[in-house]
């Protein structure tokens, strides 16, 4: 049986310059990345596109969770933090071993979002975007590092389709604030109620 990843031998600096010239190996455009080296079962069809991104995606809990709520549905985890990306990617290997057939529509990939989102999907293929505990940022002459900006808000709606949804999560009223602010200027975003998300979430299993 293959064993889960312990935290304790993949611990990193909670802190990540997302402006610093980090080494990343990334695709030139959508077409040309490897999804078969992600995802086993995986087959070059319109169908089989990666629907879900969670942005900064951490330890995996959020990816691992849904992974067997939408077992039809592709899903992303960025993550600009080596160890942490190791230790995804070593989390979702050790559940595919521990339940076959199960875990095979999530993976991760090292990278930074905030420069090369585009080069990993195309206009309107996501439905769902995850942004939760981003970085808050707190000096105000890093506020242009935020993971929600006038910049990449506009990189969001082009990855988006009509109709998709952004989910925002943080435990710092200053960042949901900002967060919230800014999607409520853009032309392209709206706010959505309750009700609506727990539509979307049925359709969407």
């Amino acid at each position: 049986m293959g064993k889960l990843p312990q935290k304790k031998y993949y611990r990193q600096r909670a802190h990540s310059n997302p402006m610093a010239d980090h080494s990343f190996d990334y695709p030139l455009c959508p077409s040309k990345m490897d999804w078969k080296s992600l995802y086993p079962d995986y087959a070059t069809s319109e169908d089989q596109k990666v629907e879900f991104a969670d942005v900064g995606c951490g330890y995996g809990g959020l990816l691992v969770a849904l992974s067997p709520l939408f077992p039809n549905t592709r899903m992303l985890g960025m993550e600009i933090r080596v160890k942490v990306a190791d230790f995804v990617t070593d989390r979702i290997l050790g559940l595919r071993t521990q339940h076959p057939g199960q875990y095979n529509n999530i993976a991760c990939v090292r990278t930074n979002a905030m420069k090369y989102l585009p080069n990993y999907f195309t206009k309107g293929q996501l439905s769902k975007l995850f942004l939760l505990f981003p970085d808050p940022h707190f000096k105000k002459a890093k506020h242009k590092w935020r993971i929600v900006n006038q910049t990449l808000l506009a990189e969001y709606a082009y990855v988006l389709r009509e109709g998709a949804v952004v989910y925002t999560l943080t435990d710092v009223e200053d960042l949901h604030v900002w967060m919230k602010r800014h999607f409520s200027d853009h032309p392209l975003f709206c706010a959505v109620d309750q009700a609506d998300l727990v539509s979307a979430a049925v359709q969407q299993q």
